[in-house]
């Protein structure tokens, strides 16, 4: 949803952000590393129960990720490189933030909850393969209810009230397999509008016999002809 209707407002907002950062010599390399470091610290600090520390941190974690492009574009040195890597982050720091959380509640509850968090995890991370998969293959599936910047607004709203995070993850965990569920249909609808209908294929395989049948007759008859020249052609 992020990306669809508030990316390019952010990223022009951020444009002169990005270029005072790049005088300072500070690159893209360098905020993804940090946005990394700093989710590592949130994780620590959730599973320790410190949320509200999280809380700060996970702030601090967001920063770096949102700036790191626009000093990218700032210096000239937007890359597939550096988009490879920063993706790569991002999935390594939503897998410490709900690490972090899975471990804060296996601390704090009895029971299986501290599966929930892992579950939102496996499903936010199968949502990124499906966009990665779809774009490999030329196809279109952005947008979505949950997407990352929606996980990590309301992972803030759980630490910040500690006591709905259960709630809150559950309606994280149904706006994600939502989520899912949408790019799946929209990729599967682009791929099979661009399949050819099994009646063309059919009515294809008719013409290519047709042409092959034509053929043959016509080598045939060349080849007939060419006997019936060299037959009656006078000895010398």
């Amino acid at each position: 949803m992020f990306d669809g209707h508030f990316r390019a407002d952010a990223e022009r907002t951020l444009k002169p952000v990005g270029q005072q950062l790049r005088r300072t010599g500070i690159t893209a390399d360098h905020l993804t590393v940090l946005g990394v470091v700093m989710a590592l610290g949130a994780s620590v600090a959730i599973g320790m129960g410190a949320l509200r520390l999280g809380l700060l941190l996970l702030v601090l974690t967001a920063l770096p990720d949102v700036l790191d492009g626009a000093v990218a574009k700032a210096s000239g040195t937007a890359s597939p490189r550096g988009a490879f890597f920063d993706s790569v982050a991002d999935r390594f720091t939503d897998a410490l933030l709900f690490m972090g959380v899975a471990w804060y509640l296996a601390t704090t509850h009895p029971g299986r909850i501290a599966i929930l968090p892992m579950a939102v995890m496996a499903l936010s991370m199968l949502i990124s393969y499906e966009r990665a998969k779809a774009e490999a293959l030329g196809y279109d599936a952005k947008g979505g209810l949950m997407e990352r910047a929606e996980r990590i607004i309301v992972l803030a709203i759980g630490l910040l009230f500690s006591q709905f995070l259960i709630p809150v993850l559950w309606v994280m965990l149904a706006g994600t397999a939502l989520t899912a569920a949408t790019r799946f249909a929209k990729v599967w609808g682009q791929a099979t509008a661009s399949v050819p209908r099994l009646a063309d294929r059919s009515q294809e395989r008719q013409r290519a016999r047709a042409r092959n049948r034509q053929d043959r007759r016509v080598a045939r008859s060349t080849t007939r002809q060419v006997r019936r020249r060299t037959q009656l052609r006078p000895p010398r």
